[in-house]
């Protein structure tokens, strides 16, 4: 069985489709276990995707800028009976913010959310639907934080300005700023819908973007088994197994309430770890036999 873990192309960070040391590290340690993997990128028009049995979405970490190319993309794997994990179907729900309200329909802990069509202009009522000083503004395909805006009563004329134009490409999300943010975001991490680590990722100081390329810190933490049954739950929902799964949010009043469920390419925090490694190989062999 040939699998690929696929990446993406940045001709700065790699040359050869592995998008980061984790994939490295990922590819070397399932090749020990006798796999046949090959690292590509998603777009590389010179790939033999139907020379592969199994594709594992791992790190197309441009995909939201490309968000039709790369649904297209999908679509054409699934006809050449590809494998794709995680499920096509996931992912594609996955890819646009909107999915937050099918979980929230469900009754679940998620971060409130409202949403601004693309070609609408942003206004102040939403201060008072959520009865916060202070709202989040995000795209609804997005990753890394990128065109994330914080405002407030205070700065909205500028602000207002700068998401009115945003509002020109795509649709947005609207949602209170969550002042437990402050505290981290815990990251659950899932393989095959089992719980295998956690990170909790920390802000610096005076911002509220919690990766590491806008100065946010990273620990590993042992959760209280409680909110890793929280977190949980949110992928007792899903229509299908998923190899990964990394359930991003917050503790409001000792409760986990979501903010992201990534299911198309988080980072994992493996950190070259034998153990967690071999908690995904795990999954990934159940899924693929």
């Amino acid at each position: 069985m040939k699998i690929t873990l696929v990446g993406f192309k940045k001709e700065d960070r790699f040359s050869v489709g592995v998008a980061n040391d984790e994939d490295k590290e990922l590819i070397n340690f399932l090749k020990d276990k006798g796999l046949d993997v090959v690292p590509t990128i998603w777009n590389d028009k010179n790939v033999d995707w139907n020379s592969f049995d199994v594709a594992v979405v791992k790190s197309p970490w441009d995909y939201h800028n490309h968000l039709a190319e790369f649904l297209s993309w999908l679509d054409h794997l699934e006809t050449l009976g590809v494998k794709v994990l995680n499920p096509v179907e996931i992912i594609k729900w996955n890819s646009d913010k909107h999915y937050l309200k099918d979980i929230a329909d469900k009754q679940l802990p998620v971060i409130a959310a409202e949403y601004l069509e693309k070609g609408s202009s942003f206004n102040t009522h939403f201060f008072d639907l959520f009865n916060a000083e202070k709202l989040v503004v995000k795209p609804c395909v997005s990753a890394g934080a990128q065109n994330t805006v914080t405002i407030s009563r205070d700065n909205f004329d500028e602000r207002s300005k700068e998401i009115d134009q945003f509002l020109k490409e795509q649709d947005y999300m609207v949602q209170p700023f969550v002042e437990e943010i402050k505290n981290g975001e815990w990251s659950f991490l899932f393989f095959d819908g089992k719980y295998s680590h956690c990170s909790l990722k920390t802000p610096k100081q005076g911002d509220f973007r919690v990766q590491h390329y806008h100065g946010g810190s990273i620990s590993y933490p042992t959760p209280d088994p409680m909110y890793i049954e929280q977190a949980s739950v949110y992928l007792k929902n899903l229509p299908q197994s998923t190899l990964y799964a990394r359930v991003d949010g917050v503790l409001i009043n000792n409760s986990f309430h979501l903010m992201e469920l990534e299911l198309i390419e988080p980072y994992l925090f493996l950190n070259g770890n034998n153990e967690l490694q071999e908690n995904y190989y795990q999954a990934l062999m159940t899924l693929i036999s």
